[in-house]
C-alpha cells in the first residue's frame, strides 16, 4: 500500500492538471496487453495497422511484467494544460542516474527487458542515448496514436475534472475520493492506495497534491518511488463513450425539442442568410422568422453579423453539432 500524508494545507493546495504524455505512456499497456481492457479495444484496433514502422518492441519494454512504468516517463505537470512537447522536452532533460533508477524500480525484482538492459548496463552516454531515441519514439507514437483523438479524450478528461471539483467542494477529501475507484479510501488525513506495487508513505509537506484524469488508467497509478511529490493518476468518468460510434442523428427528436419551425430553420442556415431571405425560401413573414431566430441566437445555435442594411445568420458549430451529432455539419 502507498499513501499519502495531507494536511490542511495540502489539501488546500490540491489541483488537477491534463498531461497528455501521461496518457499516451499509461496507453503503452494497453498497447501491449488487449485483454487489459474492453473498453479500449476499438482505439487499439485502430491505431495498430499505422504504428508498425515503429520500434513497438522498444516502447512496450517500458511497460514493466506488473504494469508499472517509470516515472521519469510522467514528469509532474508543470501547468494545468501543457502541450506534449513541453512535458516531452522535460523527460529529455532527464539525467542519467534517475532514467537508471526509475528503469530498474519499474521492473524490480525482475530484470530489464532486452531492449533496455544492455543500455542501463553501460555507462551514462548509453543511458542518454536510449532516453532519447524513447523521447523520439514516444513523439511518432504520440502523433500518430494519441494526437487524433486528443481533443475528445481532453473534453472527457476535463468533464471529469469538473465533476471532482465540485465533489470537492460540497463534500471535502472524503468526498472527493469516494466514488473516485475502489482502491483508494481517505482516512485520518491520509489518501491510502490500496492494491498497489510498493509500501511506503510520501507527507505531502506543502507539496499538495496533484491529480491526473486519465482515459488509459485502469487503476490508481501513484508514483513507483517514495521520493516523488504526491502526485496520482485516476481513472477518468466517461472513458466508456469515447471509442464508441455516434448515433445517428433523429431528425423527429430534434423537432420535438426545437419544434418543427426552428429545425427546420436551423437546417437552413448552413450558409449566411438575410431575415428576408429566409423568409421567402419558407414562405412564412419576416417577422416570424425573426422571433425564430432570436431564441436560435439566444440559445448559441445561429451567430449573427451585420452586412450593410442587412443582418445574416448562419449555425454555429453548436448548431451544427445539434443538427448532426458527430458529423462535419
Amino acid at each position: 500500500m502507498i499513501s499519502f500524508g495531507l494536511d490542511a494545507d495540502d489539501l488546500a493546495d490540491t489541483r488537477f492538471a491534463l498531461s497528455p504524455l501521461q496518457d499516451t505512456v499509461l496507453s503503452l499497456r494497453v498497447l501491449r496487453e488487449p485483454g487489459l481492457s474492453a473498453v479500449h479495444a476499438p482505439w487499439r484496433r485502430s491505431v495498430v495497422p499505422g504504428i508498425g514502422a515503429l520500434d513497438v518492441e522498444l516502447l512496450t519494454s517500458l511497460v514493466a511484467r506488473r504494469r508499472t512504468l517509470p516515472d521519469f516517463l510522467s514528469p509532474r505537470p508543470r501547468r494545468f494544460s501543457a502541450t506534449f512537447a513541453e512535458e516531452l522536452a522535460v523527460v529529455r532533460r532527464t539525467p542519467a542516474g534517475i532514467v537508471r533508477r526509475d528503469l530498474l524500480d519499474a521492473h524490480a525484482p525482475d530484470p530489464l527487458p532486452a531492449p533496455l538492459h544492455a543500455a542501463t548496463a553501460g555507462a551514462d552516454g548509453a543511458v542518454i542515448a536510449l532516453r532519447d531515441a524513447v523521447c523520439g519514439l514516444l513523439h511518432a507514437y504520440w502523433t500518430l496514436a494519441i494526437k487524433p483523438a486528443w481533443p475528445a479524450m481532453r473534453l472527457v478528461l476535463e468533464a471529469d475534472m469538473t465533476y471532482r471539483a465540485r465533489q470537492l467542494a460540497v463534500g471535502g477529501a472524503r468526498r472527493l475520493f469516494a466514488d473516485m475507484h475502489p482502491n483508494l479510501h481517505w482516512k485520518d488525513g491520509t489518501l491510502h492506495i490500496d492494491n498497489v506495487l510498493g509500501d511506503f508513505h510520501i507527507p505531502a509537506a506543502g507539496r499538495g497534491l496533484l491529480l491526473v484524469p486519465s482515459v488509459f488508467a485502469h487503476k490508481p497509478a501513484p508514483p513507483v518511488t517514495a521520493d516523488q511529490p504526491p502526485a496520482l493518476a485516476y481513472p477518468s468518468r466517461g472513458v466508456a463513450t469515447l471509442w464508441s460510434a455516434p448515433r445517428p442523428p433523429d431528425a423527429t427528436a430534434l423537432r420535438t425539442l426545437l419544434g418543427s419551425p426552428k429545425a427546420t430553420l436551423l437546417a437552413l442556415l448552413d450558409g449566411p442568410l438575410p431575415t428576408i431571405e429566409i423568409a421567402r425560401r419558407l414562405q412564412v413573414t419576416p417577422s416570424a422568422v425573426s422571433q425564430h431566430l432570436a431564441v436560435l441566437h439566444s440559445t448559441g445555435l445561429v451567430t449573427r453579423a451585420r452586412d450593410g442594411r442587412h443582418v445574416l445568420y448562419r449555425r454555429t458549430p453548436l448548431g451544427d453539432e445539434l443538427l448532426n451529432p458527430g458529423g462535419s455539419g
